[in-house]
């Protein structure tokens, strides 16, 4: 008889105990159907360690819990540290906010068969805590681009929130994620590499997970921080920089002109070309080394 295929969940966290309860409690829940096995890997971004309370508490109720530290606080060396306690033939990277449908692994493992897809993306829809302003739900601003399953995705639209993939594809990568991406974009930069490999990417409509969005993230203020770290994090990858900048060159004073008409047709329209003179300016900032966003907001 054959044995189940065997799957590592990884988490890296920073002290959020209550997301992560949620999403192993998610986790528990998982339908298999004999099909394949899973584990869980936590990797605590925290120094003093917050997450092993709750790794312990779940490796003995539920299933096999894999505790480990990082303690230098930096996105890419929690994955990598991940990586390097799992030990499935297939691994999964779900963030700490997230929480996945019933049938999320088995829906993305059937998708990565058919397809012979190297790493299969599923969607992450939002779950608000509490009712948000209505210019955020108009805007869309918690929304992200789903498509087909099967779909064929580029590295440039991949990331770690809901992704599976065959463990051998990391064989010829000495570094999975690296550490100059510790604030964000460390996912883009692995694909990137993947994909100059000549690795398969698809996308997977039904592989759901839900995104825990707080009143916090629903401001101006974090949504405009996010867009001017994200754009100083895009400068990190060495694949079009030229281009990049010189388009925001250009757009950052279109944009900037193009504002106060902008206000008159609604806050959902103002706020996504504030978004967008965000990340252009982002940019043009990092290269003049300065950098008003420091740290990764949660």
């Amino acid at each position: 008889m054959k044995s189940p295929v065997q799957i590592t969940v990884c988490i890296c966290t920073f002290k959020r105990p209550v997301f992560l309860r949620r999403l192993l409690d998610s986790l528990r829940n998982q339908e298999t159907a004999g099909a394949f096995a899973f584990s869980v890997v936590i990797s605590d971004n925290d120094a003093a360690q917050s997450a092993r309370p709750i790794a312990e508490e779940f490796s003995r109720e539920s299933f096999n819990v894999v505790y480990c530290a990082e303690p230098r606080q930096n996105i890419a060396l929690a994955r990598n540290k991940a990586l390097e306690n799992a030990n499935g033939e297939f691994i999964a990277f779900i963030d700490d906010d997230e929480f996945p449908a019933p049938d999320w692994l088995s829906k993305m493992l059937a998708a990565s068969e058919q397809h012979r897809a190297d790493a299969v993306l599923g969607p992450v829809r939002p779950h608000f805590e509490s009712p948000p302003p209505a210019w955020v739900i108009r805007g869309r601003f918690c929304e992200r681009p789903e498509h087909p399953t099967g779909h064929p995705m580029k590295w440039d639209e991949c990331r770690t929130g809901n992704v599976l993939f065959r463990r051998e594809i990391l064989k010829d990568l000495d570094e999975p994620f690296k550490s100059e991406f510790g604030t964000g974009g460390e996912d883009k930069d692995f694909f990137m590499r993947l994909e100059q490999q000549g690795r398969k990417f698809i996308w997977c409509n039904e592989g759901i997970a839900y995104e825990t969005v707080l009143p916090s993230r629903c401001t101006r203020s974090y949504m405009l921080k996010r867009a001017l770290l994200r754009g100083r994090n895009i400068l990190k990858h060495p694949v079009g920089r030229a281009k990049l900048l010189a388009t925001s060159l250009v757009a950052v004073p279109f944009y900037s002109l193009a504002l106060p008409a902008l206000f008159l047709l609604g806050q959902h329209r103002f706020m996504r070309y504030c978004i967008k003179l965000c990340d252009h300016l982002g940019r043009l900032l990092a290269v003049v080394g300065i950098n008003p966003v420091r740290e990764r907001q949660l």
